[in-house]
């Protein structure tokens, strides 16, 4: 995502902005103490590192839960337990899904000043949620 006004790019903003949406909703995925940890972090020596840990410790998650759930799957079937199991998965999926970033809708053919009105619009909505927050 690029500010219309100075084509810098402000993806993280806003991607950090729609946490902070989604955490305000009551739900919260992030424990009060990592995100202290976190914060932490933030002028150490560490802080460069912190990004690349936290994106392969993401994958990681994703790989073990696709490894988890072929294990369960396997254990239980053909048992008296199979149904169990499978909605412990299914939650077990939607819980993984909550954390995985959906896959870039590709982008259709639009002009220039399409691209900017809708950028104009989705800032002016992200700017009205964040006044309702304030």
């Amino acid at each position: 995502m690029v500010d219309a006004k100075t084509d810098e790019d402000i993806t993280h903003n806003v991607l950090t902005q729609i946490i902070m949406e989604e955490e305000s909703r009551g739900e919260t995925m992030m424990p009060v103490n990592f995100l202290r940890q976190l914060i932490s972090m933030y002028g150490d020596s560490m802080q460069t590192m912190v990004p690349g840990y936290l994106e392969a410790s993401m994958d990681s998650f994703r790989r073990n839960h696709d490894q988890f759930k072929s294990a369960v799957e396997g254990a239980f079937a053909n048992s008296p337990f199979a149904d169990i199991a499978k909605r412990n998965l299914e939650m077990f999926d939607a819980a993984t899904q909550a954390m995985t970033p959906p896959a870039p809708a590709p982008a259709p053919a639009a002009s220039k000043d399409d691209e900017i009105a809708a950028l104009r619009n989705e800032l002016a909505k992200l700017q009205e949620k964040v006044e309702k927050l304030g």
